[in-house]
């Protein structure tokens, strides 16, 4: 397997960046390449926090620290205080690239009095943690876990990393991949779609999404690129008959991040756009699972095969391996598995077990049912939202919807819809009755709540635990 700096003392001329300087790319990774060598020995390793907010300086930068063997942490830089501090604390980092001009609070800089100091300057580097000394393995942690409200970074290799893109290639029988990138690069979705064009020779066109969501697109050849997309992205483009007919002429549009609803999946198969759901996480980096585009046309919905580089395992409670079409607990065994989350690498890095549930159907595709902890229980019965969410949506009275349990002293849970009305005097006393049809009694939600926007992270996840204090504090004031 190549190595990142096999890949840096090899870095091509030709203009596989699309959008930036591909040359302007290869001289600021190679300038500061030799800046962390000066640092970085077999013995130590110097912890750093990327968090460039500009393309061409992260990707220059993530190559640069991984060729290095540097410990590095890729970071939003539009965390707040409360997150940075989160950060911070955990970190404790060496160097921190990109947060220049960042507006520190009174706080940040009692505690960290030269914060302001540290984008290219470095203190003595650490002892490596995670390895005995003379290895030379570069350690890259990817955030994770922000809609929760606390971050945890999983430690990944390049070898992981490369991992998923062998297995990405051999799936879609591919020798070049070229990605159209509109997601953060700071995280695994990102980051991924510039491995696969980066490591295989294929080009990497980069947009910010509110740009191309305006309708600003770039001359490309649609039909040779992979577009990744979050469910929300894809609802927003099509609202736009242009960008419509733009996907349509997409390879591939991967889609994933969050669960996507049956009428969004719909409107896109009417429109033909080659859809292909995926399934995957930040401790994979990135997907195992994906529905390719002739089986979306043809109307299956569900997640798809698994991907080479990984096995899937439906488990009940007691870690019995289930039949299909059977549902438990999702299991994964991949090559491109985290070690651990920072700073503890897992002694059996075997298999993951998730908390999401789902099943292997007849031809051996995932399909995902729910995720366990989102479970609601009211009056005894076992409720997962998707199933809520995706029938309220089908009533296209709403714009955005999430489904959660709340306490309640005689239900145990109550059943509480949190939604964004499609126009200001629907009541949802509408939606309910055009639910009754479609959901049994205990399934129709006991309060509905409107809001002008739903909290969701930038890959569409919905932050729950937010929603939950957010519909506690609506009903008592309803109450008073």
């Amino acid at each position: 397997m190549e190595k990142p700096l096999d890949y840096l003392n090899n870095l091509v001329e030709n203009d596989w960046l699309i959008g930036y300087d591909s040359r302007e790319f290869n001289q600021i990774a190679q300038e500061l390449y030799l800046e962390f060598t000066k640092l970085s020995t077999p013995q130590t390793s110097p912890k750093i926090i990327l968090a460039e907010r500009e393309p061409l300086r992260f990707l220059a930068s993530f190559l640069a620290a991984c060729a290095a063997n540097c410990q590095l942490f890729l970071c939003n830089p539009d965390w707040g205080t409360q997150e940075w501090q989160q950060v911070l604390d955990l970190v404790q980092p060496d160097m921190i690239l990109g947060m220049g001009n960042r507006k520190w609070g009174d706080e940040e800089i009692e505690r960290w009095e030269d914060v302001r100091n540290y984008t290219h300057h470095l203190t003595t580097p650490l002892p490596h943690p995670f390895h005995t000394p003379g290895a030379q393995c570069p350690l890259i942690m990817i955030p994770t876990g922000g809609s929760s409200g606390q971050i945890k970074f999983a430690i990944h290799t390049w070898e992981t990393l490369i991992a998923s893109v062998k297995g990405f290639r051999k799936y879609f029988q591919l020798n070049q991949v070229n990605c159209f990138c509109v997601l953060p690069l700071y995280h695994v979705s990102g980051l991924m779609q510039f491995l696969r064009s980066f490591t295989t020779g294929g080009k990497l066109a980069i947009l910010p999404f509110k740009t191309l969501a305006s309708g600003t697109i770039l001359n490309i050849k649609q039909s040779e690129f992979f577009l990744s997309l979050v469910p929300t992205q894809l609802q927003r483009l099509l609202q736009n008959s242009q960008l419509i007919e733009w996907l349509t002429e997409f390879h591939t549009v991967l889609l994933g991040g969050a669960p996507a609803w049956s009428e969004l999946l719909e409107k896109a198969r009417f429109h033909r756009i080659r859809l292909a759901p995926t399934y995957g996480m930040t401790e994979t980096a990135s997907q195992i699972a994906t529905l390719k585009p002739d089986d979306f046309l043809n109307g299956k919905n569900s997640s798809g095969g698994i991907l080479p580089h990984a096995k899937v395992s439906i488990c009940n409670q007691q870690g019995e391996i289930l039949n299909s079409n059977q549902i438990g607990n999702i299991t994964i065994e991949a090559q491109s598995l985290a070690l651990g989350y920072y700073p503890r690498i897992k002694p059996n890095n075997d298999n993951f077990r998730v908390d999401d549930l789902g099943f292997l159907d007849d031809e051996g595709y995932l399909n995902i049912v729910g995720r366990s902890s989102d479970k609601i229980i009211t009056g005894g019965e076992n409720i997962y939202p998707a199933e809520i969410e995706s029938a309220i949506r089908e009533t296209q009275l709403v714009t955005d919807i999430c489904v959660i349990g709340i306490p309640d002293q005689h239900w145990g849970q109550a059943l509480t819809a949190i939604y964004i009305p499609k126009k200001s005097n629907i009541c949802s006393l509408k939606i309910q009755t055009l639910l009754k049809d479609k959901l049994s009694k205990f399934k129709i939600p006991k309060y509905w709540i409107p809001q002008q926007n739903l909290p969701r992270n930038s890959q569409g996840k919905i932050n729950r635990q937010q929603l939950e204090k957010i519909a506690i504090e609506y009903l008592q004031n309803s109450l008073k």
